[in-house]
């Protein structure tokens, strides 16, 4: 079966670039962490959770797992930014996909990205591909390259 339009941007961004991995489009909906846990059969803490920060009108995505909770403040200090979560107009302005379906790369423009310590606890993780039923399955330890993102601890 098809990809839909967004999921199959995501997956040719992924070939594109080398990556072997197979974006899959779910009944359930993966739009939270647990839900997309549920719908494939992993722990909470194996999810990605992309959440869209802005400082003034720069983005900044976080790739955050599952199982943890960002704690904005912290995290703000650490980098010396000022920083908010992204509405869903901005959100979706900036990476082109709509709140819980934001993935990770294939982005409108390159988006400054920093990922959650306890990721690379997981050798594999599930990300977002485009829409809230779709998700791919890729090592944690592509995530950097992936991402020309940055290791932070969120919390």
């Amino acid at each position: 079966m098809a990809l839909s339009n967004k999921s199959q941007q995501v997956q040719d961004y992924l070939e594109k670039h080398r990556y072997t991995v197979e974006v899959i489009e779910l009944q359930a909906s993966t739009r939270t962490a647990r839900e997309a846990a549920d719908a494939v059969g992993c722990t909470i803490g194996q999810i990605v959770k992309s959440l869209v920060f802005r400082a003034g009108n720069r983005p900044i995505l976080f790739l955050v797992s599952g199982k943890n909770r960002m704690e904005i403040q912290k995290v703000s200090r650490k980098l010396g930014i000022e920083i908010e979560l992204a509405d869903a107009d901005f959100t979706k302005e900036m990476t082109g996909y709509a709140i819980g379906g934001v993935p990770p790369a294939a982005h409108l423009s390159s988006i400054e990205t920093y990922v959650d310590e306890d990721l690379f606890k997981y050798d594999e993780v599930w990300a977002a591909a485009g829409t809230p039923h779709s998700v791919f399955k890729l090592k944690s330890s592509d995530l950097l390259p992936l991402t020309n993102g940055k290791e932070i601890s969120v919390n």
